[in-house]
């Protein structure tokens, strides 16, 4: 029995690892600008609602954003057409110069 449970420690370790990773938010296609909304740049962020705060998406966003600007949140969808099942939310961000 012992080299059985060694040997599940083992491949569970390095799965449980990378699975904390995979959750991370990264970034994606911004969605389309709807009318009235600010015609500037825009970034998207790939994030799990359950496993991320809206800090770590805004902090996503700010690194995609040029420097000199400020990520300001527009929308977020669920449409997981360019986020995975695993990270459905797609938050859509304007890249609004500092003030």
């Amino acid at each position: 029995m012992r080299p059985a449970r060694t040997l599940a420690v083992l491949v569970a370790a390095p799965i449980a690892l990378t699975s904390c990773s995979a959750l991370d938010p990264y970034p994606t296609y911004p969605a389309q600008a709807r009318s009235g909304d600010d015609p500037g740049p825009r970034v998207a962020i790939c994030y799990d609602t359950l496993a991320s705060t809206l800090d770590q998406v805004q902090a996503a966003a700010q690194q995609e954003c040029a420097p000199d600007t400020q990520a300001r949140a527009l929308r977020t969808d669920w449409y997981m057409q360019y986020c995975p099942l695993l990270l459905p939310a797609r938050a859509t961000f304007v890249c609004s110069p500092n003030k």
